[in-house]
């Protein structure tokens, strides 16, 4: 089936109380990967395109990759430009088949982010897309501190951003190698009592799979976007070939070993966010 918008998955996940996984992704093994495990579930999946992966690999090559995907898949996927900073660079996704952007203005003032994430909003918008904005700034493992997200800043964010997603910050963090930690549940009833947008946890390899579920299915939050955890997994799965035959030297026989690992793993994610 052709590609949908963020909008398309989100609604119906906020009407039902489930939640849908945005996995990051970095390569064409992890793409397909995370796309079996999507039809293994019969459930939409989120691919993620963040700024490591378009370091790598440049918006033109990722846009046709994701709609060769989607297009091939019996499940609705969602082609999402994540962190994006630059309305040059949102804009570019757009053109390059991309569904869905998310601009992030967390470390600007408030108004300054509520001006641009506008702005890009109604660009994607205008295009028949998706917009994703992040109000609270969300830290990262062993470095930046989150912020906390003001549940009337993100009332205002919301009605004035036209957003179709807000990401928050609400104890998440990037980049966490455990899920020892657990969300603001007070912060998130706060948040959602003001607003009707769905709202996004980035860093959610860092929420245990139990709070996952419970806010899935209880709460307004409708995207856990999944990173950290998957791509453990690869790279234990690629040690584990190169470990097993040391003298293995072809890179695609190698990678091929890295896609049962990966499918399980997404397998298991897509269900910590999908209450049965």
């Amino acid at each position: 089936m052709p590609l949908v918008t963020l909008a398309e998955v989100l609604q119906p996940a906020l009407k039902n109380g489930h939640a849908v996984a945005g996995v990051v992704t970095l390569g064409w093994e992890d793409m397909c990967a995370y796309v079996a495990a999507a039809e293994a579930e019969n459930l939409p999946i989120i691919l993620q395109a963040g700024p490591g992966c378009r370091a790598h690999t440049p918006l033109p090559v990722l846009g046709k990759m994701f709609v060769y995907l989607a297009e091939r898949a019996s499940v609705p996927v969602v082609a999402h430009l994540d962190h994006g900073y630059e309305f040059e660079e949102c804009r570019e996704a757009l053109e390059c088949g991309f569904t869905s952007i998310m601009y992030d203005g967390s470390r600007k003032s408030l108004n300054e982010n509520i001006d641009k994430t506008a702005a890009i909003a109604q660009m994607a918008h205008q295009h028949g897309m998706s917009c994703e904005g992040e109000i609270g700034f969300v830290g990262y493992a062993e470095g930046e501190n989150s912020l906390g997200t003001d549940p009337a800043e993100a009332a205002r964010f919301a009605t004035e951003t036209e957003v179709d997603a807000m990401a928050i910050s609400v104890g998440n963090v990037h980049l966490q190698t455990d899920a020892g930690g657990r969300l603001d549940e007070e912060r998130i009833q706060a948040i959602e009592s003001l607003t009707e947008v769905p709202l996004v946890i980035h860093g959610g390899s860092g929420v245990p799979n139990d709070q996952r579920l419970s806010l899935a299915a209880d709460t307004a939050i409708c995207k856990f976007n999944i990173g950290t955890e998957l791509r453990q997994v690869f790279g234990q799965a690629l040690r584990t070939a190169v470990n097993d035959d040391p003298d293995q030297f072809d890179r695609v026989a190698i990678l091929k070993q890295t896609h049962d690992p990966i499918m399980q793993a997404t397998r298991n994610v897509l269900r910590s966010v999908t209450p049965t």
